[in-house]
C-alpha cells in the first residue's frame, strides 16, 4: 500500500457523498495503490450508516467506529493505527481543503520531506476562527521550533516511519502536527485552496481553540509555569521597593498620608491573590495531566471496522 488517506468524522453527514466521490476521482487516476479511512468520531447523525456503506461498495474504504466522541486528534490517531500506506494523509471532512489538493503533497513528499502541510490560502473562516489560529500558528512555531505558517491546517501528510515513532508516544493529550514535527528531521509547507463550509456546522468554536491554545502551551512547554515564577520573583521585589517607599513616605508625610493610600494597598493585595490563584490553577493543570498520564487509560475505543476488501480487521 502507496497511500492511506484519514479522514476523522464527526457529524458531517451532509458532505460526505461530495468528499467520497472527490476523494477516489482524485485518487485513482495517481495509478497508486491507496486506502481511505473514515474515522467516525462518535457521530450522532447518519455519518456512520452512510460511511458503513460506502466501506461495502467501494474496496479502497476502511470505516472504523469509534464508541464516543474522543476529539479529532484522538480519531486520526486510530487512523494511523489502522493504516498501511507508505505515506499517510490526514484531512478533514468538511470540504473546505478539497481533495484535489492531495497530489500537491504528494509531489512534495518525493523530495525526500518526512512531513509536508498545508496552509491555506485566502482562508475563508470568520475573523473570530483566523485570529485564534494566528496565534496557535505563531506559539507553536516557538514551543517545537518549527517555525510554520500554518498548525491549523489538517491536510498533511506523513512518512509511515515519522506516524510510527507519534505511535509510539504514549501521552493522553496529542496535538498531532505539532508532535509530528518535532519529531521530523525535514518539514515542508505548500499552499492550499480554502473554500467556506456550505454545509455542516464547525466543531471548532472560539473557546476550543482557545482551549487547543492553551493544551499547546502545556503539552510542549513548561515555559507558562516558568514565566509565573520570573513573574513572581519580580512582584516580589516591586512589592519590597513599594513597601519600602510607603514607609518612607509615612515618615516624611507622617500617619495621614498613609491612611490616603489604603485603597491602593487593596489594589496591590488583590493582585498578589489574582496571582497566586492563577499560579496554583498553572500548577494545577500540570499536576491534572500527570494524573492523566499515569492512568495510562486509551485513547479511543473501537466500536466497529467494516471493510469489503481487508481481511482480520
Amino acid at each position: 500500500m502507496e497511500i492511506s488517506v484519514i479522514v476523522p468524522v464527526f457529524n458531517e453527514e451532509e458532505n460526505l457523498p461530495e468528499l467520497t466521490d472527490q476523494l477516489i476521482s482524485v485518487l485513482r487516476p495517481l495509478k497508486k495503490s491507496f486506502e481511505i479511512l473514515f474515522v467516525d468520531d462518535g457521530s450522532k447523525d447518519r455519518s456512520a450508516e452512510i460511511l458503513k456503506s460506502f466501506s461495502q461498495k467501494y474496496p479502497e474504504i476502511l470505516f472504523i467506529r469509534l464508541n464516543r466522541n474522543y476529539g479529532q486528534h484522538s480519531a486520526i490517531l486510530c487512523g494511523f493505527h489502522h493504516a498501511k500506506g507508505e505515506i499517510l494523509v490526514t484531512l478533514d471532512a468538511d470540504l473546505q481543503n478539497p481533495p484535489s489538493e492531495i497530489p500537491k503533497l504528494l509531489k512534495k513528499m518525493e523530495e525526500g520531506f518526512e512531513v509536508v502541510g498545508g496552509y491555506r490560502q485566502s482562508r475563508q473562516d470568520s475573523i473570530l476562527r483566523r485570529i485564534p489560529s494566528y496565534f496557535v500558528a505563531k506559539i507553536t512555531s516557538k514551543l517545537v521550533q518549527v517555525p510554520l505558517k500554518d498548525y491549523g491546517c489538517m491536510l498533511r501528510a506523513y512518512k509511515k516511519s515519522l506516524v510510527q515513532a507519534i505511535l509510539s508516544s504514549e501521552e493522553v493529550s496529542t496535538y498531532i502536527p505539532a508532535l509530528a514535527n518535532s519529531y521530523a528531521s525535514s518539514v515542508a509547507e505548500v499552499p492550499v485552496l480554502h473554500s467556506a463550509r456550505r454545509r455542516g456546522e464547525s466543531k471548532y468554536n472560539l473557546l476550543k481553540l482557545l482551549h487547543l491554545n492553551f493544551d499547546l502551551m502545556t503539552s510542549f512547554s513548561l515555559l507558562p509555569i516558568q514565566l509565573i515564577g520570573i513573574a513572581g520573583v519580580i512582584i516580589s521585589l516591586t512589592g519590597i521597593l513599594f513597601s519600602l517607599f510607603l514607609l518612607g513616605m509615612r515618615l516624611i508625610k507622617g500617619s495621614e498620608w498613609a491612611v490616603q493610600g489604603v485603597f491602593t494597598l487593596f489594589g496591590i493585595l488583590f493582585f498578589f491573590v489574582g496571582l497566586q490563584v492563577l499560579a496554583i490553577g498553572m500548577m494545577g493543570e500540570y499536576i491534572g495531566r500527570i494524573y492523566q498520564e499515569v492512568r495510562r487509560r486509551p485513547r479511543y475505543r473501537i466500536q466497529e471496522i467494516v471493510s469489503s476488501k481487508r481481511e482480520g480487521v
